[in-house]
């Protein structure tokens, strides 16, 4: 058990802070050691945490992570951060694939972990994760940052004050031209749009709907288009409701789209301006005229939130986070293998 876990008042008085290791140091490790550096910074943050140590399996790019950064401490392999009894969260930011295996490896060595998206590669590995997660009692969970950002707030928000009538239909797509990316094109380390990039319009289509198990769905259809190494490159998915509404999803890594999130409903419509990071939300009537606009917070690089979501629920004691319960982690994973199904993707290692 991480020293922190549970004991908020002990911290507060002690001046204790949740020490963060970084577990990868490529592209969204940095993006994540940014947002550290900038929290450390500001007042809403810097009694909460603790920019400590990244991790990789070459000790002189650990080495160069950490002076860029200003961490204090860095590992020429994963072992030494396991090995490390200061650490007290651990944010995974390792190809899909790898997920599973170090999130468990991190909890048995009494490591919370913020696991970047997607979860895992499948659901079979989200519940292995998951199940090591209720055994040591420790904090997992999933960093899909769009659940924790206050856009998610105004969104629902708006929907429930009823201003566009009942949501008959929901569209979202997230397109980047991101295929040079190696990894992205791997089926052995999960490559391909959905796991990537096509999360996003999944989550954010659960989260107009409420997020909640008990949102039946009718049928689903869907189709991709293969990247040569079989992995997919774009897709395309319509989901029906079982209360009438219709959604849709797109994602691909060859392409670029206006990334943006429609809700349309008997009186009006909402769009939301990229939905990767909501910038504004605006609020349109039947005629098509603006009702509303709403603007985002400021924020330090929107990472901020969940990272400190996980800190917080480390210091109350808690195994999952409020915006993002093991719960809806597993739906999510459970539709897409459900799509890749659907397309007769399997990745190498599922045999």
């Amino acid at each position: 058990m991480s020293r922190l876990n549970g004991r908020r008042a002990e911290a507060e008085a002690q001046g204790l802070k949740v020490k963060v290791a970084i577990l990868g140091a490529g592209g969204i490790a940095r993006h994540m050691a940014e947002t550290l550096t900038k929290m450390a910074a500001d007042p809403s943050y810097s009694g909460l945490i603790e920019p400590y140590a990244v991790a990789s399996r070459d000790g002189e790019r650990a080495a160069a992570f950490a002076a860029e950064y200003g961490l204090p401490v860095s590992y020429g392999s994963y072992d030494e951060l396991l090995a490390d009894p200061d650490v007290d969260l651990v944010y995974i930011a390792t190809p899909h694939s790898l997920h599973a295996e170090q999130g468990i490896a991190c909890l048995r060595a009494g490591k919370n972990v913020l696991v970047e998206k997607s979860f895992t590669a499948n659901t079979a590995q989200a519940r292995d994760l998951l199940a090591v997660a209720d055994e040591t009692g420790l904090l997992c969970t999933e960093a899909i940052w769009t659940r924790y950002m206050p856009s998610r707030a105004i969104i629902d928000d708006v929907v429930a004050s009823g201003v566009i009538g009942e949501v008959q239909s929901i569209s979202a797509n997230l397109c980047y031209p991101v295929a040079g990316k190696a990894r992205l094109h791997d089926p052995a380390l999960a490559g391909g749009a959905l796991l990537d990039v096509g999360v996003y319009p999944l989550n954010f289509i659960d989260m107009v709907m409420g997020g909640h198990d008990d949102v039946a769905i009718d049928r689903v259809e869907t189709s991709m288009m293969p990247y040569e190494t079989g992995v997919d490159a774009q897709n395309s998915t319509t989901i029906y409701y079982a209360n009438g509404v219709m959604a849709s999803a797109q994602s691909s890594m060859l392409a670029a789209s206006d990334r943006g999130g429609y809700i349309w409903g008997e009186r009006g419509y909402i769009v939301c301006r990229n939905i990767n990071n909501v910038e504004a939300v605006d609020v349109y009537g039947l005629d098509h005229r603006p009702v509303a606009h709403y603007d985002v917070p400021d924020q330090l690089t929107g990472y901020e939130y969940e990272v400190a979501a996980a800190a917080n629920a480390i210091l109350d004691g808690l195994g999952e986070c409020a915006e993002m319960p093991h719960a809806d982690t597993l739906r999510i994973m459970e539709f897409m293998d459900v799509l890749r199904g659907k397309w007769g993707l399997r990745y190498p290692f599922e045999g």
